[in-house]
């Protein structure tokens, strides 16, 4: 029956990894948020830990996607709602009208400030409860604990995220040119005119839709893929390198054959890595802006002949996804998709038997698409 089944969790089951990542980041968030106030002068012991910064708390570290728990709508959202709680109780004598008002004001003004944050409703609450405090420190609860407090938790969300392997903030359309899956021919006017019109722009933002989008048209992409898999269409004629190789010969390998990405093995073809181009730039711009020269220059010295060179072992990225011969090419396409991976090595028994590059990819397709 349909009604008893709208009472029924409407949230997917999340996995464990996710679950302890949610729960983590929170102990974290409070760790952080308890040393930032350790030696706050004049305040009355625990008054950093006012019960809304718990709610800020399940947003921030289990649904940093949703626009409400974005840095903006984090920190100005709690002390807008604070300052009007704070008015309330210097205007207001009588305790239900004081709070209901706190409280529907508050909404109206993160509304108006685009800082929608549900948990600003508990602050201004908090404040309009609060008469007796709020008069003897004023203003400055809207400072200290409410601002600060906010601020101390969206820094531990960004440092958690970055940590964890999460992106956080979310929000902003990309200015320079989208990833792939973002790229759906819609304008972030369009995207948000969508949202609008389905009522849901408080639950997802226009980034979240274009990926939805975008994941939506590479899954349809996948099922023209057919029964293919990465032996199917893999590079087995491989250049590699040794891990003691001098980046200097690297660079010559990437110039000579064109390569994007080259396997770094050991003795047997075991995998340790792959370097991509990527790789030398990355580690070019950082001795520039260390050694204080111009990146030319310190592309000329990481790849020329040194008394003690950079090796292959030393910049080859390790954190990548990795295939097996019956992997299908369906999975291949989203790991692809975003342009964090350029190639996907193709794994037996911990050695490298091929690799699957972007133009292996396009070529299979499209040969599909013609045979089709």
């Amino acid at each position: 029956m349909q009604f008893p089944r709208g009472f029924g969790p409407s949230i997917a089951r999340q996995n464990l990894r996710d679950v302890l990542r949610a729960g983590a980041g929170a102990l974290f968030g409070f760790a952080l948020l308890a040393l930032a106030f350790a030696g706050a002068p004049d305040l009355r012991t625990g008054l950093f830990l006012i019960a809304p910064f718990g709610a800020s708390a399940v947003l921030v570290f289990a649904a940093p996607n949703s626009p409400l728990a974005q840095p903006w709508s984090v920190v100005v959202g709690n002390t807008v709602a604070a300052l009007v709680g704070v008015a309330a109780c210097f205007l207001i004598d009588d305790t239900a009208l004081r709070v209901a008002l706190a409280v529907s004001l508050a909404i109206a003004a993160m509304l108006a400030f685009r800082a929608l944050h549900p948990p600003g409703g508990a602050v201004a609450m908090t404040a309009a409860l609060a008469p007796d405090l709020i008069h003897e420190i004023g203003f400055r609860f809207v400072l200290t604990p409410v601002a600060a407090g906010s601020a101390a938790l969206v820094l531990a969300g960004l440092a958690w995220a970055r940590a964890t392997g999460r992106h956080y903030p979310l929000r902003q359309m990309e200015v320079t040119e989208p990833p792939p899956t973002a790229r759906v021919g819609l304008s972030e006017g369009e995207l948000n005119a969508i949202l609008q019109s389905y009522r849901q722009s408080l639950n997802l933002g226009a980034a979240d839709l274009a990926r939805l989008i975008g994941a939506a048209e590479m899954q349809v992409a996948s099922h023209h893929s057919g029964a293919m898999t990465a032996g199917d269409i893999m590079s087995r004629d491989l250049v590699t390198v040794d891990p003691d190789t001098p980046i200097g010969e690297v660079a010559e390998l990437f110039r000579r054959h064109g390569f994007t990405s080259i396997p770094v093995v050991q003795q047997g073809d075991k995998f340790l890595g792959v370097i991509f181009q990527i790789h030398l730039i990355r580690r070019a711009r950082e001795d520039a802006l260390r050694l204080d020269r111009g990146f030319g220059a310190a592309m000329a010295r990481l790849t020329g002949r040194r008394e003690h060179p950079v090796r292959a072992g030393d910049i080859m990225g390790t954190a990548m996804p990795r295939a097996l011969r019956t992997t299908p090419v369906a999975a291949l396409l989203p790991m692809m998709a975003e342009g964090h991976c350029d190639a996907v090595p193709v794994l037996d028994r911990g050695r490298i038997i091929g690799i699957v590059t972007r133009t292996d990819m396009i070529a299979a397709l499209a040969r599909r698409s013609l045979s089709g």
